[in-house]
């Protein structure tokens, strides 16, 4: 999620984890793919402002062929194809001081009034009683309904006229953008584009939604970060060069075995052709992430460490890039 204020085909995927039958989405020809991973508030505060540094080093990564955004990624990917990257880093920047105990926070799709730490706590003991990436899926897609069964009703039309102003267009961008969500009903992986009928609000409400479910029509859903990882990087397979920004680091809750962290999705993308470089925060910024992520007060610092970043990265990754 962020807090930035500005004044088809539905595609679902097999229970399976492995990138090679995770498609109705078919691999990509293009060359470059820039993949948005999830990381809550401070998440999407950091991921603007590496875009911002690496672009003001002369390192434009907004003109990537293929943009994939999973969660606080979903709503950067909307938000750099519709305002520029100096633009979003000074409404981050200038945005109001908020109170550090999280009283002013929106919940970010989790219940109301549900401190991050039970939310965390909650996810963890569903995601320790499952037997794969699948059953995860579906037990926290379970989950979810249940706490839609004991609300009022009234969070999609909320938590949606909260995402709708963060982002400068409302409106998909012609190029190609991907946005993950798990379907909260089945546990099936979901990815959307401008051709999933649904509208780019939608789409970035649902990656986001990651305690109650997200409605769109008769379709219930939770967040992208389920899919696979917080990245979903295997959604660039087939592109030439792939940069990975990921806020929290590449980390996984899932047990390793499974396979799903992101350096087995880096391995495959390279193991079909494909260059890859991962960013990843700084050891002096971590603390802005995890269960800070959802510190709104945070917002601006954790957009300068991104910013920094980009700019300390921009050379290494201008041959990579450019």
């Amino acid at each position: 999620m962020n807090t930035t204020p500005f004044s088809t085909r539905h595609v679902t995927t097999p229970t399976s984890d492995r990138p090679s039958s995770d498609v109705s989405w078919a691999p990509g020809a293009g060359e470059r793919a820039l993949v948005l991973g999830g990381g809550g508030s401070t998440g999407n505060a950091w991921l603007i402002g590496v875009v911002a540094g690496l672009f003001e080093a002369g390192v434009d990564v907004t003109e990537a062929d293929l943009i994939v955004g999973t969660s606080a990624g979903s709503t950067a990917a909307a938000q750099i194809t519709g305002a520029t990257p100096p633009e979003l880093l000074a409404l981050t920047l200038s945005a109001p001081p908020q109170p550090p105990d999280g009283s002013a926070r929106p919940t970010g799709g989790r219940a109301p009034n549900g401190p991050v730490m039970n939310h965390m706590e909650r996810t963890a003991a569903i995601i320790a009683e499952a037997e794969d990436a699948a059953d995860m899926r579906r037990r926290l897609g379970a989950a979810a309904l249940e706490l839609e069964a004991a609300s009022d009703g009234s969070w999609p039309a909320r938590w949606r006229a909260i995402v709708a102003p963060r982002l400068p267009s409302q409106h998909w961008p012609q190029r190609s953008v991907l946005i993950t969500a798990v379907d909260a009903r089945t546990g099936e992986p979901v990815v959307f584009d401008r051709h999933s009928g649904i509208d780019l609000v939608d789409a970035v409400a649902a990656s986001c939604s990651s305690g109650l479910p997200y409605g769109v029509g008769d379709s219930r859903y939770i967040d992208g970060g389920y899919r696979r990882s917080s990245e979903n990087a295997d959604l660039a397979a087939g592109y030439g060069r792939v940069l990975v920004l990921s806020p929290f680091g590449g980390r996984s809750r899932a047990p390793e075995g499974w396979g799903v962290e992101l350096a087995a999705q880096v391995d495959e993308l390279r193991a079909g052709g494909s260059r890859v470089e991962t960013v990843f925060p700084d050891s002096d910024s971590e603390h802005l992430f995890g269960v800070n992520a959802m510190d709104l007060s945070l917002r601006p610092a954790a957009a300068r460490a991104g910013y920094d970043r980009g700019r300390a990265l921009a050379e290494r990754l201008t041959e990579f890039w450019c």
